[in-house]
């Protein structure tokens, strides 16, 4: 047998990280038994639904390294994989299920159903349809439609005993067959019911295991009733698994892009959405809060995170291999994983842990890699030439090498290469930090003079390098007798315009020699204008 695995997005625009981890689950299992995992889009509800929106799903499984093997853009022998373009299949299902008497036309209308449901409420018993109005014969079917009355078609679900089956996740799992309602699987309009669809598409694309959330435990006995209408074979009944949702952080509630408003509230996700927003602010993004957020995978691949970091967090969140291991290859990941260890609760999204994941991921890349991934970023700021690394000059090669690796963690995602963007400007546009300037540069009474004697040490050296430069100033200290500190938040806001970075001494070297000591001119000036402005 050929492990054959699914998952089935709806093309709503958005990847949901709780949707990614049901699908890493589903491409690992395929992945260590040989097998092929499957796409399948779920776009029946046309109202809800746009083809469009499909575009950034697969993006993101791209991004993540989750290839498919059959599905949308790649095709298979079962093709269609869009339950849109399946209706032919769906309407043969009906009409077996209909044949074999698994299912019926039903007539009633939505009042006459809610009154019997009213009437239930009422005499405090649980609510079952009675089938007035199943149509059993060809003749009242006529009878019916020449009244007006449109059908539905009915699942004819038994009404004694249980379904029982085995969960690979959570045991023998048993449910009464009596607390089940006939369940709609074409409505009126002739369109057909979720639950209907993916059955059919699971059976067509003989899939061998449903890997999927919890919420969807409680529709498995009608899929199974669906299931034994349609199989020739009853052996050839996939098996189930039900994995945990994701939940909101610190909360057992499953995580929802509906409730970013109220994560916000909390330090931790709010620390994310705005470190996000730094990014996206800086390069003119105009996304609401609704379509940009940690819980989404867009968030992520947008601002540069890396696919082995996101990938790791979320397989550890609801699995484990031990109590130690957390970082794992695509390889490794695929050799570990089971079923059996999958745990049972919901497991919260931890936005710190995240980032820790992430930071420690970023880190471990070469800085040639680092800087390669930084690229795009500074492309869309219009701080480089191109946005790919091969196409730079020398010079801006040079420069983002430096910055990435003197900045070191201070660069966690690669779209944090754009807090170093005064590094890029053109000393006539560098901004000043006003009140850091007028502390360092203007107000100190030694300041100016210090940072004019010093140019004058720097105009002597020809190689801009750290080791050197932090040698000429602690001998510039030394016969001036002063403290470093007296000079040095003095030379970082000449140079950078800025109170805070990296260290001065990397920051010359980043710049070069030129750009540096005519920013070193350009801020003793700016000292002089300050002052004039302030007694005037």
């Amino acid at each position: 047998m050929t492990v054959r695995t699914r998952f089935a997005p709806s093309p709503t625009g958005y990847l949901h990280i709780g949707g990614v981890r049901t699908a890493l689950f589903n491409w690992l299992f395929a992945r260590q038994h040989g097998g092929q995992f499957l796409l399948r889009v779920d776009d029946t509800d046309q109202q809800r639904n746009l083809k469009e929106a499909l575009a950034p799903i697969l993006e993101g499984f791209r991004w993540l390294g989750l290839n498919w093997d059959e599905g949308p853009e790649v095709g298979g022998p079962f093709a269609p994989y869009f339950q849109s373009q399946r209706s032919q299949s769906y309407q043969r299902a009906v009409d077996v299920l209909l044949a074999k008497g698994l299912a019926y036309r039903d007539f009633a209308t939505a009042e006459e159903v809610q009154a019997e449901r009213a009437a239930a409420e009422a005499a405090k018993q649980d609510f079952r349809y009675s089938r007035r109005w199943m149509a059993t014969s060809v003749e009242q079917e006529a009878a019916w439609k020449s009244e007006g009355r449109q059908s539905v078609v009915r699942l004819k679900m038994p009404t004694e005993g249980y379904c029982e089956f085995e969960d690979l996740i959570r045991g023998p799992q048993s449910y009464q067959w009596s607390q089940e309602q006939d369940h709609v699987i074409q409505r009126a309009d002739g369109s057909f019911i979720y639950h209907l669809a993916s059955v059919v598409d699971d059976v067509e694309f003989q899939i061998t295991h449903v890997i999927r959330a919890i919420e969807h435990l409680p529709n498995t006995p009608r899929q199974i009733f669906i299931f034994r209408g349609l199989l020739d074979d009853p052996n050839a009944m996939p098996k189930f698994a039900h994995i945990p949702f994701v939940a909101e952080p610190g909360s057992k509630s499953k995580l929802s892009k509906r409730k970013i408003d109220n994560y916000v509230k909390r330090a931790e996700f709010k620390s994310m959405v705005d470190h996000g927003n730094q990014i996206a602010q800086r390069l003119g993004w105009q996304d609401s809060l609704e379509s940009f957020n940690p819980v989404l995978v867009e968030f992520y691949s947008r601002l540069g995170y890396t696919p082995s970091a996101v990938l790791n967090y979320l397989l550890l969140l609801g699995w484990s291999l031990d109590d130690k291991t957390e970082d794992f290859t695509v390889e490794e990941m695929t050799r570990a994983f089971s079923l059996d260890r999958v745990v049972k609760s919901p497991a919260s999204f931890d936005p710190e842990k995240l980032m820790a994941f992430q930071t420690r991921h970023y880190l471990r890349l070469s800085v040639a890699d680092r800087a390669a991934l930084a690229v795009p970023f500074l492309a869309q700021a219009n701080l480089v030439s191109n946005n790919e690394w091969e196409k730079l000059n020398s010079s801006e090669q040079a420069k983002v090498l430096g910055i990435v690796e003197h900045a070191g963690d201070r660069i966690k995602v690669a779209g944090d290469i754009l807090q170093f963007d005064d590094f890029f400007t053109s000393t006539a546009d560098l901004a000043y930090d006003d009140k850091a300037f007028q502390k360092r540069l203007v107000a100190p009474e030694q300041a100016e003079h210090l940072v004019t004697e010093f140019l004058k040490v720097l105009q002597v050296i020809a190689e801009f390098r750290a080791p050197i430069l932090k040698t000429a100033l602690e001998e510039f200290c030394h016969r001036f007798e002063i403290k470093i500190g007296d000079i040095i938040h003095a030379l970082r806001l000449a140079l950078t315009g800025r109170a805070v970075g990296f260290g001065v001494f990397e920051s010359f070297e980043v710049l070069g020699r030129e750009e540096s000591l005519a920013r070193i001119r350009q801020s003793l000036q700016r000292i002089g204008s300050v002052r004039r402005a302030q007694v005037s």
